[in-house]
């Protein structure tokens, strides 16, 4: 995949911004990180008044609209004035991410999603986990104190056994491998080799590796590979408020296992490091 250029279309798609990726802020400073949180949505105007009263204070919020028919970019704009507007320049929540992640300022990226299965009051909990010596705090449905209304059994099947795949072959502990709900430190981004400037390949889906759902499994096995400091935080997924999930447990796990072949084996050398423990608060 290619790597990320950050440089991004504003929402006019007419000129580039160059976005300069921040440095981490020194631990010991009594400064607040500045918190970008990045919103892909896809007609989902109906969620967002949920999902945004949820959101607590941060300092900076990218909408990544995927061509929605319906008014969630207006919605989006009535309820936070302050919000910036993307439009991704392919197809799939992972090309989503990829533009929203580009367009971020902050020194902190935190990912959620617009349909209300992730929840935005979980955000302190992953914001901790980085301030407290994480560089990648990467959220889990089966850890204590987290859960799931959404899975279905054949998902949660299917989600251990890739989960053990990954630990064997990476050597990582990851308890919830295809779960999105993640937050990093933004001078960690080009770890991802994420690509927002290329346009939609012809034929096909219009979409290049990475833009799909395997998105979830690209970043978690990126961040082992690079040996990032990996915490994973309890989280709990809730059903979808409105509209019906894109995802295809078939085909969405076909696409993991191919994302898990094709990163093995420039990740099979690398140790996964587990985060300092945190301190008791």
């Amino acid at each position: 995949m290619p790597t990320v250029d950050r440089v991004l279309p504003t929402e006019t798609g007419t000129e580039l911004t160059t976005v300069e990726p921040p440095t981490r802020p020194d631990p010991d400073s009594d400064s607040d990180p500045i918190i970008s949180v990045v919103v892909p949505a896809l007609n989902e105007a109906r969620n967002l008044p949920h999902v945004f009263a949820r959101l607590p204070q941060v300092d900076e919020i990218i909408l990544v609209d995927g061509g929605s028919t319906d008014d969630t970019v207006a919605v989006a704009r009535q309820l936070r004035p302050d919000i910036r507007v993307v439009t991704q320049n392919r197809r799939g929540k992972g090309n989503a991410l990829a533009c929203g992640f580009a367009a971020c300022t902050g020194d902190i990226i935190v990912m959620i999603d617009a349909d209300g299965s992730t929840d935005p009051g979980e955000i302190p909990s992953f914001v901790a986990a980085l301030r407290d010596g994480a560089d990648f705090a990467k959220g889990s449905r089966f850890r204590a104190g987290g859960g799931s209304a959404d899975i279905t059994r054949l998902r949660r099947a299917g989600n251990k056994m890739l989960s053990l795949l990954v630990n064997v072959l990476f050597g990582t502990t990851y308890s919830d491998l295809c779960y999105g709900y993640n937050a990093f430190w933004a001078c960690h981004l080009d770890v991802f080799d994420l690509d927002s400037t290329s346009p939609a390949p012809a034929g096909a889906d219009g979409r290049l590796w990475g833009d799909g759902f395997e998105i979830e499994t690209l970043l978690n096995l990126r961040a082992a590979r690079a040996g990032l400091a990996i915490e994973e935080v309890s989280s709990f997924e809730h059903d979808r408020i409105h509209g019906v999930s894109n995802l295809n447990a078939f085909t969405d796990g076909i696409r993991v296992l191919r994302t898990i072949a094709r990163e093995w084996p420039r990740g099979r050398r690398r140790t996964f490091r587990r985060a300092p423990e945190r301190a008791v608060r």
